[in-house]
């Protein structure tokens, strides 16, 4: 039987969650592939000896030592952020070595370099765990749906945001709060800047629209919005709505150009987006050929993220075993056919909307606020005016019905500055499932 040696740096909570499922799936990956699938050596500056399972593999504390050793035939870069894992990745593409990495961050800044270097050097780059945890988003994308135009993805892809939205909604606590247990339960980082502001779901949609429109993207071109700033009062409003409110990465394809955005976003109670809590996530496709697919699971963990690892050696294993690496480009693509798609302008875009207006409650108020709504083309659908329950400003609740980005920044703008407004407008989209992709 052919060994297949993989190589890992970093031992932390994936890398060692890839150990333990190439181990206890020893025997299930030789019944599927025929080949044994070893894990041969760790690279890890923090750890002085492996597990005692892992006596068989060879521990180093050289990065270096590992990519280049003639016996490994796979690198698996674990290790997170840009530097250094840009180098390792980029050091094993240069020393004939197939790579894996769950590096979203890297792939969605450097990933034009990292898989055009894979391209020159014909070796695969497998990146399941990149976008989804444990729920096999990049395959689908990849292959099951190779035969659709995608007309647009929309998803719930963070974990950590939806787990602290899914506190608030149920329990009504407030943001800082629940993202304080949230930390204590080791549900969000020390840091959850990348969680919370939306920027760790923009990582994630920027490689999904790589690979399905075939087009050059970084997280950079996206309109990130995060939601430490969604309050217990908005979510309440939304439930009156009825909608609940989700961290939502949203692209339609139109054609000439496509839509990349990030933020909260009210979601009906009806829609299948809505009813995703806790740490999980889902990603929601629409082709043209298929139809409507949703893929579900847990987003983020050792385990289900190892198996996603897992998957992308089994299948670089077997290419090599066949003597068939390439046969699918690693961004469904082919590298040539990659392009430069403008991404359309936020202003230019249009959805129902929420404002929350704090004003003083005094007659003819609210007659200012829709006559400012309508100058700008802006139809209300509806209004929420609680009474006063103490002394201070009352809450103007208004869903709009579709109004364009610009026409809605414009008419905040005149609002937030009447002298019976006492703060900024807090806005939410509301989404629009009447939009259609390709115009």
């Amino acid at each position: 039987m052919k060994t297949i040696s993989v190589g890992l740096i970093g031992f932390g909570t994936v890398g060692s969650g890839l150990a333990e499922v190439l181990l206890s799936q020893q025997e299930r990956l030789e019944q599927r592939s025929g080949l044994s699938i070893r894990l041969a050596k760790v690279a890890d500056i923090n750890m002085t000896e492996l597990p005692p399972q892992f006596s068989g593999t060879v521990l180093t504390n050289d990065a270096a030592n590992l990519i280049n050793d003639p016996e490994i035939d796979i690198v698996v870069e674990l290790i997170g952020g840009i530097q250094p894992a840009k180098t390792f990745v980029m050091d094993a593409i240069a020393a004939g070595k197939h790579v894996v990495t769950a590096n979203k961050a890297l792939l969605s800044q450097e990933g034009k370099d990292i898989f055009a270097a894979a391209a020159a050097s014909g070796v695969e780059v497998g990146f399941e765990a990149s976008v989804g945890g444990g729920i096999p988003v990049i395959k689908s994308l990849k292959e099951g749906l190779v035969a659709n135009k995608i007309l647009s993805i929309m998803g719930i892809m963070n974990g950590t945001a939806n787990y602290i939205l899914t506190r608030m909604t149920d329990e009504g606590i407030d943001f800082a709060d629940v993202l304080k247990d949230a930390q204590e339960l080791g549900f969000a980082e020390a840091d959850p800047t990348y969680d919370v502001e939306g920027i760790d779901t923009a990582h994630k949609l920027a490689i999904l629209m790589t690979m399905a429109y075939g087009m050059n993207i970084t997280h950079n071109d996206i309109v990130t919005e995060g939601i430490s700033q969604v309050e217990p009062v908005d979510i309440e409003f939304a439930r009156e709505f009825g909608c609940r409110i989700k961290l939502l990465a949203i692209s339609r394809n139109h054609g000439e150009h496509v839509e990349a955005r990030v933020h909260p976003t009210m979601v009906p109670e009806s829609h299948l987006l809505a009813s995703i809590n806790g740490a999980y996530n889902a990603i929601h496709f629409t082709g043209d050929t298929v139809g409507n697919v949703l893929l579900y699971g847990p987003g983020a963990g050792k385990m289900p993220t190892g198996s996603a690892v897992a998957a992308d050696v089994m299948d670089i294993a077997r290419d090599i075993s066949c003597g068939s690496v390439g046969r699918v480009p690693s961004l469904s693509y082919l590298p040539k056919e990659i392009q430069d798609i403008p991404i359309t302008p936020m202003e230019e875009l249009s959805c129902p909307w929420y404002f929350r207006i704090s004003a003083r409650d005094e007659p003819g108020v609210l007659a200012a606020i829709a006559g400012i709504l309508s100058k700008h083309g802006i139809s209300i659908e509806s209004v929420i005016q609680k009474g006063r329950q103490e002394s201070g400003p009352v809450s103007i609740v208004i869903s709009t019905h579709i109004a364009r980005e610009s026409s809605v920044l414009a008419a905040l703008a005149e609002i937030d500055i009447l002298e019976v407004v006492s703060s900024p407008t807090v806005k939410i989209r509301m989404l629009d499932e009447t939009a259609a992709a390709i115009d």
